[in-house]
């Protein structure tokens, strides 16, 4: 796939089937994400990779209530209103869940991750999966609890969660707006 056909194509998915891909399938997306580009090359990145459909049913829950009980972002009310639905999902029952966290402290961590998960979401694209960055999970595993679900050190900071599966289904991506550019010459 040519990478400007991978970049205008892909988008988040949000329905899955309920299969994981395969270890191989996952180290691959894992090795085009420490590729990605970072400060000083620091390569801050550390990946925990769940696929425990209980646990990860588990941590919606946990993480629904701690985002609808502490309201840690300033969010539109239809998405607390989303997140108080018994039906609603965080993870969208996606089969895996991969969090990019860094095992060091600086000024461009969270950059270096998200350069990170570009690159995975990207490869997931090239493969035929699908994916999507889960914010919704991320004040809640940023927390004491949250640390201890994933098994990271205190000292970690899960900075992107991303779901990762074969879609259910297939969505045009979202329309875009016309890009804004300021030239200075």
């Amino acid at each position: 796939m040519d990478i400007f056909d991978a970049i205008h194509s892909r988008h988040s998915t949000r329905e899955y089937l309920a299969e994981a891909p395969s270890d191989a399938i996952i180290a691959s997306l894992l090795d085009a994400a420490i590729r990605a580009p970072c400060a000083v090359n620091r390569q801050p990145w550390r990946f925990t990779v769940v696929t425990n459909r209980p646990w990860l049913d588990d941590v919606s829950e946990r993480a629904k209530a701690y985002m609808t009980q502490t309201r840690p972002l300033d969010l539109p009310q239809t998405l607390y209103e989303k997140l108080a639905d018994p039906q609603f999902h965080v993870f969208y029952h996606a089969p895996v869940l991969i969090v990019i966290s860094a095992d060091q402290q600086g000024p461009w961590i969270e950059a270096d991750c998200a350069s990170a998960a570009q690159n995975l979401m990207l490869a997931a694209h090239a493969k035929g999966l699908g994916s999507c960055w889960i914010g919704l999970s991320q004040p809640f595993l940023a927390t004491a609890e949250g640390h201890e679900a994933l098994q990271i050190p205190a000292s970690d900071h899960p900075i992107a969660p991303i779901v990762v599966g074969a879609p259910r289904s297939e969505s045009p991506p979202s329309p875009r707006k016309p890009v804004a550019v300021n030239w200075v010459r």
